[in-house]
């Protein structure tokens, strides 16, 4: 087997997902990303930054921008509990927390699982949804969280 062939093989593999939610709604984002998964702690505010960046952490020696997902998806804003959580995600060479609702559990997902998104008018931009999967009784919104938080408009690129 040649080495394409084998990269064709690792795509039709299933690939686990962290789940994880926004209101009603059930999200996942590829484990490779994730980093670690720490309880909210409030962030330092940095002057003049956008809505849904909520500031900084120190985070063992390494600063790391906060990105509150729910403000980010333009959704009504969240009360912060002892269920909310702080996904820190290795995107590339930065490392980025983003403010979730609740984490659910890690999944398996097929690749034969992952349906299109429809074309829709929604507060996320359609090139940041990798697909949707249906899991027994639930639906998750894959997202491409590398695309998304290294997006222009989010202004954590340099």
């Amino acid at each position: 087997m040649g080495m394409m062939e084998k990269l064709d093989v690792q795509t039709d593999l299933a690939r686990e997902y962290l789940t994880f939610r926004l209101g009603d709604e059930e999200y996942g984002i590829d484990i490779l990303k994730v980093q670690e998964i720490r309880g909210y702690e409030n962030p330092t505010r940095i002057a003049n930054a956008p809505h849904f960046l909520k500031g900084v952490v120190n985070l063992r020696g390494t600063i790391v921008p906060i990105v509150d997902l729910r403000l980010r998806f333009g959704c009504s804003s969240a009360e912060y509990n002892a269920f909310t959580v702080s996904i820190v995600l290795h995107i590339g060479q930065r490392t980025i927390g983003t403010v979730v609702d609740s984490v659910s559990d890690v999944m398996e997902i097929p690749a034969e699982a992952i349906r299109p998104a429809p074309e829709m008018s929604s507060a996320i931009d359609a090139t940041y949804i990798k697909g949707l999967a249906q899991v027994g009784e639930r639906m998750v919104i894959l997202l491409d969280i590398e695309s998304m938080l290294m997006s222009e408009d989010m202004g954590l690129i340099d």
